[in-house]
């Protein structure tokens, strides 16, 4: 399950049901139930004298109902908290056993992020590999120096770095993100 698109539906279901509920409320206010709810006194609780009736059987229900929303929410909640979209172990073929070589995918995006950051112009780079383990995305974030030549910095990392990454991963129609952001501190580093 993908925290983002689960907390977004989560989060449309709770504002259709409490929109609703307000337009519920706003509607008995101005009287367009029959019933009269305009008119009806503070101290004529229909609702608090069927709990008093049936609460026997109506308190546990809710109990139950109250566990139930307690459960889901705490998994919402673990759910946006732990899961990620990485990958960790990548299958890059198979082996003469006939089993799946696998490669851990930190091992991967360490030396491409590595040898994004050896490039002229570069401050930091990070990489990681998104997606299910058979078909990845490449994500590489740099930091570029604010003089840095960034069309030419892309165009090195697209045709170096990556495509060094794609042909050890035995892939060359992995997709890739590229994230370049220009920074004006001063560099720390000596070139």
């Amino acid at each position: 399950m993908h925290a983002d698109r689960t907390n977004r539906v989560m989060l449309l279901i709770l504002a259709v049901l409490m929109i609703t509920i307000g337009a519920g409320a706003g509607a008995a206010s101005i009287g367009v139930y029959p019933s009269g709810t305009m008119h009806n006194t503070l101290m004529d609780n229909p609702v608090g004298s069927f709990f008093g009736a049936h609460g026997a059987w109506l308190w546990p229900v809710i109990a139950a109902a109250a566990a139930i929303v307690v459960v889901l929410a705490l998994r919402w909640l673990l759910t946006l908290l732990f899961s990620t979209d990485r990958v960790a172990d990548l299958p890059i073929g198979q082996a003469s056993s006939g089993g799946p070589t696998v490669l851990a995918a930190g091992a991967l995006t360490d030396a491409l992020a590595e040898e994004i950051e050896n490039y002229h112009g570069i401050r930091s780079a990070s990489a990681r590999l998104i997606g299910k383990p058979a078909a990845p995305t490449i994500v590489v974030a740099a930091d570029l120096e604010a003089d840095a030549d960034a069309a030419g910095i892309r165009r090195r990392i697209e045709t170096g770095a990556l495509t060094r990454a794609r042909t050890a991963v035995g892939d060359q129609a992995i997709p890739a993100r590229l994230d370049l952001t220009v920074t004006t501190k001063p560099s720390a580093r000596v070139t």
